[in-house]
């Protein structure tokens, strides 16, 4: 009896350790920021991934618009020059103890706000200072040679200018379009291109959201999402606004391996311009749905101070990042008393 329930034991032993040994050699599979791709059965920790070299302010760029250099033509057309540098190097704390290689525009995630009136001549002299090709592809009506697809540009250190009449009015996004796209792009190398109307719209205090996520294991599924890349950012530092002001928001969708995305606010309803080409809202509602780069522009006033929130009304999104707070403060100097 002793002797067989020492074979018993014996042959458990054996059969644990194997199962153990096979777990311990499965092989994993980590890309590191320069795209090498590395196989181990250890734990993957990368060392380099200490100390963040992109510090970006969703506050700051909330409300920061880059016209360009202006300049006017011999036949007094407003020119726009505009210097765009892509890098691929960089790494980004996007949540607290959680650092991601980003692609970067400008250096930051998303890249700037380019604005420009409709009819301005744009030129855009793009510098690729990554270590693979990039392009910048613009949303809007320009020539096939600059469309940003076929005209790959070189790295460290390749050229491009891109020239086009800004148009049509609205709200476009601009992006890398150097396969495979979705890489370029969920890596964050995006942002957003105004053209205002001739007539300019009303006085507003205007903004610009940039929905977007973040795949930080590489599964294509994101791990994170944002309005303007930090995660809870302005949940935990609300925007300031005042009551009775009017508020335009440029929101973008950039969310990459999901196919849509919404906007939700909460105690209002506002009027939203699908494109931002028709001068005439299309409906006055309190939540849009958007699939990936679609975009538009909302308007809306706040009448009562307060808190109120804003979110992705898809709970995932909204409980991994995507949500944040208006702080409604009352006007006094307009308030009437």
């Amino acid at each position: 009896m002793m002797l067989m329930l020492s074979v018993i034991i014996g042959i458990s032993i054996i059969i644990v350790f194997s199962v153990y040994s096979e777990a311990q050699l499965e092989q994993k599979t980590f890309v590191t920021h320069t795209g090498q791709v590395i196989y181990t059965s250890g734990d993957i920790l990368d060392p380099v991934y200490t100390n963040s070299t992109v510090e970006f302010d969703p506050d700051q760029y909330l409300r920061n618009f880059n016209y360009g250099r202006v300049s006017e033509s011999k036949t007094d057309q407003i020119i726009r020059d505009f210097t765009i540098i892509a890098e691929d190097d960089k790494i980004q704390e996007i949540s607290p103890g959680v650092f991601y290689n980003v692609w970067t525009f400008n250096g930051t995630v998303p890249g700037p706000t380019i604005r420009a009136t409709e009819g301005d001549l744009v030129r855009v002299n793009f510098i690729n200072n990554g270590s693979k090709s990039h392009t910048m592809h613009f949303h809007g009506i320009h020539p096939a040679e600059m469309d940003g697809v076929f005209e790959l540009v070189g790295p460290n250190g390749g050229q491009f200018t891109y020239e086009f009449i800004a148009g049509p009015v609205g709200v476009h996004p601009y992006h890398c379009h150097v396969m495979p796209l979705e890489e370029h792009i969920s890596h964050g190398l995006y942002g957003v291109y105004i053209v205002d109307p001739k007539t300019p719209r009303p006085k507003a205090d205007e903004m610009v959201m940039v929905l977007n996520g973040f795949d930080t294991d590489f599964d294509t599924e994101n791990n994170f999402y944002a309005a303007n890349s930090i995660p809870f950012y302005y949940q935990h530092h609300p925007i300031q606004i005042k009551t009775n002001d009017l508020i335009r928001i440029y929101v973008v969708n950039m969310v990459e391996f999901d196919p849509i995305n919404n906007f939700h606010l909460h105690g209002n309803l506002y009027n939203y311009y699908p494109t931002g080409t028709d001068l005439i809202p299309s409906t006055f509602t309190d939540m849009i749905t958007l699939s990936q780069t679609e975009r538009g522009i909302m308007e809306f006033q706040y009448k009562y101070p307060g808190k109120y929130l804003f979110h992705a009304h898809k709970v995932e999104f909204s409980e991994k990042g995507w949500t944040g707070l208006f702080l409604v403060q009352e006007d006094k100097e307009n308030s009437g008393d």
